[in-house]
């Protein structure tokens, strides 16, 4: 039996560990962060005196994890739309302390992992070939599971004019030259996001002379970029006018467009510059390993947070514009080519698509109607592998 001398003690012991010091310090939270993408991911540091975490997502509580030290991690549910996420301290005496975080747009999880391979899908490869001998002009297309690696293309190494598609390697040397976040509402703030959303070709033009000191020259420092990605058959000029088989999903030159000397991009090159955007978000890829300067996981976060806010709708989204669905993309046309890419977020998971087009004739809304069949194909596919547990794509690394 415990004296009362020892009980006190052992009692004034326990209140000195479980009372706080100081008062109960907001939350720091690391991720997720505002104008950001998030897999669900949530982690930071609470103070000392912290009893419990709590996590509510637009007000509604979703995660409830018990402190055992400073810093906290764990994983949530986002819904695929701007959040307020909230994080509470709860202190031993009952007192709270929260951070709110916003705007985050949610992605799945079951996205954030991805296959290193490329297999080609032979029943969604004979669909894709269907849609694309049933467009009346030339056409591209490449769609990969970013789950497994399957996945089938038309035509992908041919060039088409690259059209807008090509602001995207501009925000990205852009990032990675200014090697931080730019304030938001800065100049260049809203020049990255009138170029990516709304597509403005003054906005591109302008960013390319701040990087090289021209067009010309911003573009060359573009190029050099594609490069070093390995992404050899993108090629800018100047800036816009203001206006389950086990072998490798196959790369080939069906149809090539007949066009001048012009910024130009393949089917192949857009879907792995998308693909390495969503594994940088995710913290690997070549967009962290293979470029000089400081282009960061928060980065490319930040540039799918910009694209799933594009303003341009009814392409590779026309028939995916759904609760829980989110498509990042980037979409180009001039008179002769229309294209879109990007990547499309469903619960299940997420694959890469790019749909290119051209027409001597002049190219129209059917080019966009394609791109929203080869979307919906493809996810059709890819849900029902999912359902039949389709083994994972080995690891084909495709070079060129």
């Amino acid at each position: 039996m415990i004296g009362t001398g020892l009980a006190v003690f052992l009692a004034m012991g326990l209140a000195a560990v479980e009372t706080p010091s100081g008062p109960l310090e907001r939350p720091t939270v690391a991720a997720p962060a505002p104008r950001e993408v998030s897999f669900g991911r949530v982690s930071g540091t609470v103070s000392r005196g912290t009893d419990r975490i709590v996590v509510a997502v637009d007000g509604k509580r979703v995660a409830v994890k018990r402190a055992t030290g400073p810093r906290f991690s764990l994983a949530v549910r986002l819904p695929a739309r701007d959040v307020a996420v909230r994080v509470t301290a709860v202190g031993f005496d009952g007192k709270r302390a929260s951070t709110t975080v916003r705007p985050v747009f949610g992605l799945p999880r079951a996205a954030e992992r991805a296959a290193g391979g490329a297999v080609e899908d032979a029943v969604l490869a004979r669909r894709i070939r269907a849609l694309a001998h049933g467009f009346p002009g030339t056409t591209a297309v490449f769609v990969q599971d970013l789950r497994t690696g399957a996945g089938a293309s038309w035509n992908a190494l041919a060039r088409f004019p690259g059209a807008s598609t090509l602001k995207l390697p501009i925000a990205v040397e852009v990032l990675r030259v200014l090697g931080r976040r730019s304030e938001q509402g800065s100049h260049l703030d809203r020049l990255l996001r009138d170029m990516l959303v709304h597509s403005d070709n003054e906005a591109a033009n302008e960013l390319e002379t701040w990087l090289g000191g021209s067009v010309a020259g911003g573009a060359g420092k573009v190029n050099t970029t594609l490069e070093r990605l390995g992404l050899r058959r993108s090629h800018i000029y100047g800036g816009f006018v203001a206006v389950a088989d086990r072998r490798p999903i196959p790369l080939r030159l069906e149809n090539q467009p007949e066009f001048g000397i012009e910024k130009h991009t393949t089917a192949w090159d857009l879907a792995r510059l998308h693909r390495y955007l969503h594994l940088a978000a995710a913290g690997r890829g070549p967009l962290l390993t293979e470029l000089p300067g400081a282009f960061t996981s928060a980065d490319a976060r930040f540039l799918l947070f910009t694209l799933a806010h594009s303003a341009d709708h009814g392409k590779i989204d026309r028939f995916l514009r759904r609760r829980g669905f989110a498509v990042p993309h980037k979409a180009g046309w001039i008179e002769h080519a229309r294209h879109d890419s990007g990547l499309v977020y469903w619960p299940g998971g997420g694959f890469v698509v790019v749909v290119m087009t051209w027409s001597a004739s002049g190219v129209g809304t059917s080019a966009d109607v394609l791109a929203g069949r080869v979307a919906r194909a493809a996810l059709e596919r890819f849900r029902a592998r999912g359902r039949s547990g389709s083994a994972a794509a080995t690891s084909l690394d495709v070079t060129l």
